[in-house]
């Protein structure tokens, strides 16, 4: 299976290091304007979903950190699998 998103990963550790769970992350962010599902979370946790540029923002915003906080450390884009290459 092929990961279609490099946040997925940092959006889980960030939630459970807020103590949350899926159903709260999303309820919160509902509330930001944002109407996701906890399984549509779930799915972008896992990688089994692409990330909109919005999304990214009401991640951010409810999670209280910075854009570039979202995504792993030490991000090699060369490394990136085909899925993440412009055609």
């Amino acid at each position: 299976m092929k990961a279609l998103n490099v946040v997925g990963s940092k959006v889980r550790k960030l939630r459970n290091q807020r103590g949350w769970t899926q159903e709260v992350l999303a309820q919160k962010l509902q509330l930001a304007g944002w109407d996701v599902s906890r399984t549509s979370l779930a799915k972008l946790e896992s990688g089994l979903r692409w990330t909109s540029d919005c999304e990214l923002l009401f991640l951010a915003k409810v999670l209280a950190v910075d854009l570039d906080d979202l995504f792993p450390s030490g991000l090699e884009l060369k490394k990136l699998g085909p899925q993440f290459r412009k055609s």
